[in-house]
């Protein structure tokens, strides 16, 4: 007679590498002959919750199966493969159940709430998701500080794992700007008001971190902050809303109107003959006629005109006291 002890482990591995064969196949869609290959690439991309909660479902579900086996010694009928059936069949319901829910299982296990998908047009999309850009720009953490982000920031791991690659780049001007956007978010994770989460949530299918970031914010129902243009304009084709930075600072510049009066130093000479440069302290560009002959000096002006860019503001002066319009 076998011995009961390497039956259950033959039943455990069983159980193991039919929960691998389903997850590997179903998550890459990948014909029958090479998921043996494609399998340790799959488990390597895998979290380590994700790891926990599909061992939690399967000790769960072998538990299951034992205890079942008790009623079914009962059956009129004797079959010896019986209980090994129903234990497998337990054990595999059990990985697919706990990984199929695996984040009401997360939240009941560490207190997190679940962040629910989006359901429908009406849905409340007050979580944000930042794009490495937004981390490395540095101005969203002075707009979380003044309290005007609502929701959760949510930074995906494979945004840190971006951020990271940048910050060891041999480019000493990209090394600095990885590791300036770390020292952000470290510093917005110490904000009172703002909730920052890292997430795990990835999507090993999917090459690149804008399409991964898209795929996300549809997932969780959420906003995109990115100062990436084409990001921006990817989002907008896939029906996902984005927080653009540059558009809210350009939203929040002072506007002026012709004839107001604007003190600006001119700092270098313009396009055009004789203009001259000048920037508000805002940083927008103030074009000045008959300017160049005032550069390095600061002079009063008087605005002729102002003209809206994708790049932001412009405005044209000219010298204050001057009779050209």
């Amino acid at each position: 007679m076998v011995d009961s002890r390497w039956l259950w482990l033959v039943i455990a591995l069983i159980v193991f590498i039919f929960a691998l064969f389903y997850f590997s196949v179903r998550k890459k869609r990948i014909p029958f002959a090479n998921w043996f290959r494609s399998m340790v690439q799959f488990f390597s991309s895998l979290s380590a919750i994700d790891i926990l909660v599909a061992l939690g479902g399967l000790v769960i579900g072998l538990v299951i199966g034992v205890l079942l086996t008790y009623p079914i010694s009962f059956l009129p009928f004797k079959n010896a493969s019986l209980p090994l059936i129903v234990t497998l069949i337990c054990g595999v319901l059990g990985v697919t159940v706990f990984m199929w829910r695996k984040e009401d299982v997360v939240a009941i296990f560490t207190g997190i709430p679940r962040l629910k998908p989006a359901r429908g047009v009406g849905t409340n999309f007050s979580n944000k998701i930042l794009d490495t850009s937004a981390i490395v720009d540095g101005r969203i953490a002075d707009v979380c500080k003044t309290g005007f982000i609502e929701g959760d920031i949510l930074v995906p791991r494979f945004v840190l794992r971006e951020l990271q690659q940048v910050a060891d780049s041999q480019d000493p001007l990209k090394r600095g700007r990885g590791r300036r956007g770390l020292d952000i978010l470290n510093r917005m994770r110490k904000e009172r008001k703002v909730n920052v989460k890292i997430i795990d949530q990835d999507f090993p299918e999917i090459q690149g971190v804008d399409a991964k970031l898209i795929k996300l914010a549809k997932l969780l129902g959420a906003k995109v902050v990115t100062n990436d243009f084409n990001l921006n304009k990817i989002a907008e084709l896939e029906g996902v809303e984005v927080l653009n930075i540059n558009d809210l600072s350009n939203a929040l510049k002072p506007y002026v109107l012709p004839g107001e009066e604007l003190r600006v130093q001119i700092i270098r000479e313009g396009k055009e003959e004789n203009q001259g440069v000048g920037y508000l302290d805002d940083g927008t560009m103030v074009v000045v006629e008959e300017g160049r002959k005032y550069i390095n000096v600061t002079i009063d002006t008087v605005v002729t005109s102002v003209l809206q860019t994708p790049a932001g503001r412009m405005i044209f002066a000219k010298v204050k006291g001057s009779s050209r319009s």
